[in-house]
């Protein structure tokens, strides 16, 4: 064999290990801290209490927008590379939302269109009440479903059918990839 061929050889090789080292240590590291369904819980807990927040900073005349991009870079995994799958409640026309734009304009309104600014209503609560909570073997992903509850400045409350899946970023923290709400189904 020439020097040349075994340099390849040595350097094709060398390639091939990184590339097992990469591919382990991602999957280390996913199961060295696999989502779980108390974390999902609290997800869901703080992410009431972000909606909850940005209707507050709209009623004390806030910037409620930037609180609103804040909630959504705090729970979305949008610029994560990750496909975001977004089909909020109050939607017809723009019934997905695959961009922080998009999703920030459900969330506070843009004139012309159908969004009135879901969060700004505003609630006074959020309350869950999980169907179930499935996570992957690997513990990479979850998925949870149910009932959620906004209570109105009148005390009353609207029930909201979810579908959520989380995945966890870089830092560990959870972040939506999947996020399906609507209401119930009504015959009348």
């Amino acid at each position: 064999m020439n020097k040349l061929m075994i340099v390849s050889v040595i350097g094709a090789s060398a390639l091939t290990l990184a590339a097992c080292d990469s591919a382990v240590t991602e999957t280390d590291t996913a199961t060295a801290n696999p989502i779980t369904a108390e974390e999902v819980e609290a997800a869901q807990v703080a992410w009431g209490e972000g909606i909850v927040a940005i209707g507050q900073v709209f009623t004390d005349e806030g910037d409620f927008s930037a609180r609103a991009a804040e909630h959504i870079e705090t729970f979305y995994a949008y610029g994560d590379d990750s496909t975001i799958l977004f089909k909020p409640t109050l939607a017809a026309e723009d019934q997905f939302r695959e961009t922080t734009e998009e999703a920030l304009s459900y969330f506070v309104g843009t004139e012309g269109t159908e969004d009135g600014g879901f969060a700004i209503a505003p609630y006074t609560a959020v309350r869950w009440e999980n169907n179930g909570t499935v996570i992957d073997d690997d513990g990479s992903m979850a998925v949870a479903m149910g009932n959620y509850f906004f209570t109105g400045t009148d005390g009353k409350e609207t029930k909201v059918e979810y579908s959520f899946a989380y995945e966890k970023d870089e830092a560990g923290d959870l972040k939506i990839v999947l996020h399906h709400s609507s209401l119930p189904f009504s015959a009348n």
